[in-house]
């Protein structure tokens, strides 16, 4: 998956990308800047592609590319799709590095694929994306019963810090009051329920759009830059 690319001299790029067995992959794609070039159009981010490349000492050198999932042209058409489509590739560059990510690729490709067939809401393909990948990365939030007592939930406060929900009794000031019905959209996302996802309401989505957002902020080291572009509603 191409997750961003960078100039590099006249005619050249820098291509990021994530793989399932070999994590991030950085590489030169010669002359892709150019008119006559073959490749440029199939390394432009969002593109699943099957690569072939010359190892190098710092970058590797790409040979060869053929596209897999076309996913570029369809979410970069929409403003909304491609604003939530950078956040996730950039929470991919964030939670990934050199080493094998078999469950964050295979996580990324079908978030990607679903905003380019645009299945769900893109905000909320983003937010259970967010979620989903936090837990894959070993910071799983709890929407489950409240993390002071253990009573099960749903509860209507989410306190950030500590990654989870608070019942009435264990509430505190620090704590994100959101109301029910967030707490069960905000499970339902991390599952990936779709059904109850799509019947929750607007006001409902936003509540637990603020909570995805600040929960993520908390965890990813320096923040997510681009999710200052998102649309909100």
């Amino acid at each position: 998956m191409v997750l961003r690319t960078h100039k590099l001299g006249e005619a050249d790029r820098i291509v990021t990308l994530l793989s399932r067995r070999r994590g991030q992959i950085r590489a030169v794609a010669k002359g892709v800047r150019r008119t006559a070039s073959k490749l440029g159009a199939r390394l432009e981010p969002f593109m699943v592609v099957d690569l072939q490349c010359y190892e190098g000492k710092n970058l590797d050198t790409v040979t060869q590319v053929e596209i897999i999932g076309p996913y570029g042209a369809a979410i970069s058409d929409q403003y909304d799709s491609f604003t939530v489509a950078n956040v996730i590739c950039e929470t991919a560059l964030k939670l990934t590095d050199e080493e094998p990510a078999g469950n964050q690729y295979l996580l990324l490709v079908g978030a990607l694929r679903s905003l380019a067939n645009r299945e769900h809401q893109p905000q909320m393909i983003l937010n259970s994306y967010l979620l989903r990948s936090l837990s894959i990365a070993g910071w799983a939030p709890n929407f489950a019963e409240c993390t002071t007592c253990n009573e099960p939930g749903p509860h209507p406060a989410f306190y950030v810090q500590t990654g989870g929900v608070v019942c009435q009794s264990c509430l505190t000031p620090a704590a994100a009051i959101i109301g029910k019905d967030a707490t069960v959209l905000l499970a339902a996302l991390l599952a990936g329920d779709w059904e109850i996802v799509e019947k929750a309401s607007d006001a409902v989505k936003l509540s637990a759009s603020g909570i995805v957002s600040a929960y993520t902020q908390w965890h990813i080291d320096k923040g997510l830059k681009s999710i200052n572009h998102l649309e909100r509603e």
